[in-house]
């Protein structure tokens, strides 16, 4: 039995087939197959994860060395963060204590700062409940990753495979960039003498007007011991809007 042959297609219809590709290419629309951009991870309820950080413009971000390792305890059912920040050869930790509230206490071995936002910790689905623009998959640190950016000040970077969180980027003057070097989700810090403020964070009566003046709740720390906490509480606020916009999404 003979192969049947069929005539070749008239040449205004293969281009016109050929020029419709082509606009279903540019425009996702109309490509009825096309995927949808893939949605964020929400973050796990608990998680302890360590970030090295890296400030590369630090001499607006910081007066204190660029380069730190933090280990962030995420706690969203008791409504509390913990950044306990440690900057490099430096033996002093910083405590970033955030609570629902809006209230957050800035501490180290000698001196307090608080600090109070109208919003409180960032919820599970800050990035997921909307308004993250999909900006494709990107290799970092030889990790494939999809990447979302949010408000025009936050780059997050999450791991293809598994969703879990890689890398984030503060778009802003002090180029704040934080690499999660390792992730646990379902890890609490259950020690609560980790999360209680000392007590030099709370002033007596007598010392409301100097200790809070400033916001300082010990008068013997020199700005320049503080200065990185307020470049710090910058990158908080920022986060702090991410808070407020992911309550209302």
């Amino acid at each position: 039995m003979a192969r049947t042959r069929w005539p070749p297609l008239p040449l205004p219809l293969l281009l016109h087939l050929l020029l419709f590709a082509a606009a279903a290419a540019k425009d996702p629309a109309a490509a009825a197959t096309a995927d949808p951009p893939p949605s964020p991870t929400p973050w796990p309820e608990r998680f302890h994860a360590v970030l090295f950080t890296n400030l590369t413009n630090y001499s607006d971000a910081s007066t204190g060395p660029p380069l730190r390792i933090t280990d962030l305890y995420y706690d969203w059912p008791r409504r509390r963060n913990l950044n306990l920040v440690r900057h490099q050869l430096s033996a002093d930790p910083l405590y970033d204590v955030e609570w629902n509230n809006g209230t957050s206490f800035y501490f180290d071995s000698r001196s307090c700062r608080v600090e109070r936002f109208p919003v409180g910790v960032l919820p599970p689905w800050w990035l997921s409940g909307g308004g993250a623009r999909y900006m494709g998959r990107r290799v970092t640190g030889g990790i494939d990753c999809h990447v979302w950016g949010k408000a025009g000040f936050i780059v997050y970077y999450e791991e293809a495979t598994t969703g879990r969180p890689v890398r984030w980027n503060f778009i802003d003057v002090t180029g704040i960039q934080q690499f999660v070097m390792s992730f646990e989700p379902g890890v609490a810090l259950e020690d609560d003498a980790q999360w209680q403020a000392p007590a030099y964070c709370f002033p007596d009566d007598d010392d409301d007007e100097q200790g809070t003046g400033n916001g300082l709740a010990s008068s013997s720390s020199s700005g320049d011991e503080f200065g990185d906490v307020l470049r710090h509480q910058a990158a908080t606020r920022l986060l702090k809007k991410l808070a407020g916009a992911a309550a209302t999404s």
